[in-house]
């Protein structure tokens, strides 16, 4: 499956489990792949560096939310997915309204189904 062939995706996820079942599924759909990227700072250094399509973003990373990537995405005009089980979900949707939310617990394999109907044209 080339779903995602000719995309590269930046993977935002502190939980290990969830980082190798997200990178496991987009590179299965033929995307390449940053990631998964664990703190704010590295997904921030990344993102910075690496020209990416999409990103998966975890809301909250080892404490600190991931906000400040969200923000640098959008004014990038670069497309990402939040994945989270913990986030205040009205405020995200308030905040980012036009972002998709995946709520955990969900598989990698949702994921790219929402990247390639949500975000990738």
């Amino acid at each position: 499956m080339n779903r995602l062939k000719g995309k590269h995706i930046l993977i935002v996820e502190d939980e290990a489990l969830l980082g190798f079942d997200l990178l496991h599924a987009v590179a299965g759909a033929g995307a390449g792949v940053t990631g998964p990227c664990r703190t704010l700072g590295e997904a921030m250094k990344a993102a910075k560096s690496i020209p990416i399509s999409a990103a998966v973003l975890d809301v909250e990373l080892q404490g600190e939310m991931v906000y400040p990537l969200a923000d640098f995405l959008g004014h990038r005009s670069i497309l990402f997915v939040f994945h989270t089980g913990s986030a205040d979900m009205e405020a995200l949707r308030r905040r980012y309204a036009a972002v998709p939310i995946c709520k955990k617990p969900s598989t990698g394999h949702f994921i790219v189904d929402v990247l390639v109907r949500e975000i990738m044209p």
